[in-house]
């Protein structure tokens, strides 16, 4: 007979020796190894967010527009009018990434595109957002090499397009890189899918690809810190099949279709059993499941192996009884596996069998979020860093004109412009499809957000779009949590109204180091205040989305903490589109907002100057909402030719990505009374630099001086070459051009 498991297995399980007591109470006896397997993962920090839910609690999660609120469902829902929603999500694949670059950012595109067909919703666009380490190390430019391909070659099989994203490096990420990406849909909402098991007697069925010994325990690898030891955990990170998931994708819309699936959730992080507790749970029902009919890649596979398999491109389905050969007659013409493995039963519990015996009897809530899984409020305290980096003194940093050191204008500028931080992401962006799939919905302009035109079969002719974008700079948020959250929330806000939408919704994917390390958890707890004063403010609620704690190593310290925001928006007709490209010489270029002399935690002063320990930059909400409204009005009133937010690198590497599209040039003058190095490379918040036809001026002035109240600046002109600030020209649009948009290609290439 097998031997019980003791509290030193629990703890090579990941579980707590009180937590192992728990597990004891709530069956009344000591758990089999199997049932305590199962424990591990549902009660990892990756499934039950142990550690976070606390906080998480105090998110705003409700609107008007608000169909599914976060945790509901396998994704957030947002209603965006004429009978249609939008169902959208953002998840990471780190740990799995940092192991195996290629199949853990594929995999982690296949998981999120799942979350959102589930819900019946077809996939139109997907973003991702990336850290890694220092890019000049090699161990990097493989980490990059592989998550790039990875996420092109799944997402351009898949056949959704890739329109847009963000890249952004640090020493900080060198050990622990993080993956983020994001998916949206569109779903009519009398279809929309739920997560949920009931009806006693209907069938479960498992459906997509056979389960393997991939990814077994992945669940519990993402909830632990990356070591020297993580490489022989290799098998905690899946493999994917993208031609398989557009098949499960085309058979899993078919059968939503039918009206006979009471509920449908992916299998992602714990597979079989994340996905039977989380359904059961929810409907309030158990399940009886024979894991021998459960199609399996290897022979001889355990039950804990089965259960916990984490083997891409599978599905749990619960019919209605009666029904089941409508199912399988559709899986059969997608040639994909369709097997009844269980049945909804009365109560509570999950009964697992195998070869006709009872390997595991687990009660569903008491497995899962919101039931019985532990919730803990872990210490934290304020790092003596924040107080150090409150110390900076910007009068202690000579300007650029009097520090001999600095190169002058040309040498900042020729350094952000190639700085891969601020460069085009251009050798990343080319290996995506950006309209694959779309039936020419992806605008494709050069804009803040990505774009993707709405077009139903029903209605060919439909004018609405859906802007996206996923925004953070870790910088901020490591110098100041709380500001920096904020300043994540409005960022993604500002690039949504700067093409035309209007900001509606947030997901989010909170990156942080080890939970039990009070200094990072006061780092999550401010930014989640931050993040939810943020939402509050611009009426986003946050819909869902992903926390992913033990972003550090021994080497390396825990990572910047990286709250990343997905937030979508509502774009009303494609003549409002607004895009951040200068469109001819002659118009006028203004700045809506207020420049300060702050060159807080910008990249000029990180890198240039290499002073790394300052504040968040300068941020008012208030100004920065008023500053949103603004633009949108602008907009509405077609009073402006393009729109483009101030933010890393400053007002010129704003000026000089809204010139360089079209070949064109600006000239400028700086403004008496501010630093130059803070006019022109400070990061201040609450910025937008527009282009104005010279027979709208007046209009514009009086709209925005008049009517709004905004304070605004005439800064120049577009001109036909080359980049001039106070008469002095400083690089010339061919060479700006070459240095954004080759340097990273360049620096991959060595």
């Amino acid at each position: 007979m097998e031997a019980l498991p003791t509290v030193e297995t629990a703890k090579k399980l990941g579980i707590l020796p009180d937590e192992f007591e728990r597990i004891k109470e709530i069956l009344g006896r000591t758990p089999n190894f199997t049932e305590l397997s199962i424990f591990s993962v549902m009660w990892s920090e990756h499934c039950s967010y142990k550690n976070s839910i606390v906080w998480l609690k105090t998110l705003p999660r409700d609107s008007e527009r608000m169909l599914a609120k976060a945790g509901e469902e396998n994704a957030g829902l947002v209603d965006i009018g004429d009978g249609l929603a939008c169902s959208f999500k953002i998840e990471s694949h780190n740990h799995p990434s940092a192991l195996e670059p290629y199949q853990g950012a594929a995999t982690g595109v296949g998981g999120i595109n799942r979350d959102i067909f589930t819900m019946g919703a077809r996939p139109i666009a997907q973003l991702n957002s990336l850290r890694f380490g220092n890019p000049q190390l090699a161990k990097t430019k493989w980490l990059v090499r592989g998550v790039v391909k990875g996420i092109g070659d799944y997402g351009n099989a898949f056949g959704i397009p890739t329109v847009g994203g963000e890249v952004f490096f640090d020493e900080c990420y060198n050990t622990n890189p993080l993956v983020n990406a994001f998916s949206a849909g569109i779903v009519e909402v009398g279809k929309v899918a739920r997560a949920i098991s009931y009806g006693v007697g209907n069938p479960v069925f498992i459906v997509g690809s056979a389960t393997g010994k991939d990814g077994i325990g992945g669940a519990s690898f993402a909830s632990e810190d990356i070591s020297a030891k993580s490489s022989e955990k290799l098998p905690a990170v899946q493999v994917g099949d993208p031609f398989m998931e557009k098949l499960l994708l085309e058979a899993t819309l078919e059968i939503i279709e039918t009206g006979y699936v009471v509920g449908i959730q992916d299998m992602g992080a714990a597979g079989i059993i994340c996905s039977t507790s989380e359904m059961s749970a929810k409907g309030e029902h158990g399940m009886v499941i024979d894991l021998d009919k459960v199609p399996t890649r290897q022979a001889n596979m355990k039950g804990w192996e089965i259960l916990l398999s984490e083997s891409q491109e599978r599905m749990l389905v619960v019919v209605e009884k009666g029904k089941e050969d409508v199912i399988k007659q559709i899986f059969d013409k997608w040639d994909l596996h369709c097997a009844q493995i269980g049945e909804v039963v009365a109560g509570d519990r999950l009964h697992f069998y195998q070869h006709g015996e009872l390997i595991a009897d687990v009660p569903a809530d008491d497995l899962v979020l919101g039931g019985g899984a532990p919730q803990y409020h872990r210490e934290y305290r304020e790092p003596a860093y924040y107080q150090e980096y409150q110390k900076f003194d910007i009068n202690k940093v000579e300007d650029i004109e009097a520090h001999p050191q600095s190169g002058g204008l040309g040498g900042v500028i020729r350094h952000l412009l190639s700085h891969p931080n601020i460069a085009s992401k251009k050798w990343v962006y080319e290996q995506y499809d950006s309209m694959v799939g779309t039936a020419n919905r992806t605008t494709n302009r050069p804009a803040d957000a990505g774009v993707v035109r709405i077009r139903e079969v029903k209605r060919p002719d439909y004018q609405k779009s859906i802007a996206m974008t996923v925004d953070c700079n870790a910088r901020y948020v490591n110098a100041d949590p709380y500001i920096g959250a904020q300043i994540a929330v409005a960022e993604a806000a500002r690039n949504l109204s700067c093409t035309g939408a209007e900001p509606l919704a947030v997901t989010n994917n909170l990156n942080f180091g080890n939970p039990y390390v009070p200094e990072v958890y006061w780092q999550f707890v401010h930014a989640v205040k931050g993040m939810g004063e943020a939402c509050r403010q611009f009426q986003t609620p946050v819909t869902g989305g992903n926390v992913s704690f033990y972003n550090q190593s021994s080497d390396d310290g825990p990572v910047f903490p990286t709250p990343t925001i997905g937030m979508i928006g509502l774009i009303e007709h494609s003549s409002l589109q607004m895009g951040l490209d200068f469109k001819q010489a002659g118009d006028l270029i203004y700045l809506i907002g207020t420049p300060k002399n702050d060159i807080a935690s910008s990249e000029y002063l990180y890198s240039y100057r290499g002073i790394k320990a300052s504040p968040a930059p300068a941020f008012d909400m208030a100004e920065e909402l008023a500053v949103q409204s603004a633009i949108r009005h602008l907009i509405m009133a077609q009073l402006i030719q393009s729109a483009h937010d101030v933010s890393d690198g400053g007002l010129f590497v704003a000026l000089a990505e809204a010139a360089m599209p079209r070949d064109l040039g600006f000239s400028i003058a700086t403004m008496d009374g501010y630093r130059t190095d803070a006019f022109l490379f400070g990061e201040s918040q609450s910025r937008i630099v527009v282009s104005v036809s010279t027979d709208k001026q007046g209009e514009f002035q009086k709209v925005l001086g008049g009517d709004l109240k905004i304070p605004h600046a005439l800064l120049g002109t577009v001109i036909s070459e080359g980049f001039t600030i106070d008469n002095q020209l400083v690089i010339s649009t061919a060479d700006a051009k070459d240095l954004y948009e080759n340097s990273l290609g360049r620096l991959m290439q060595q």
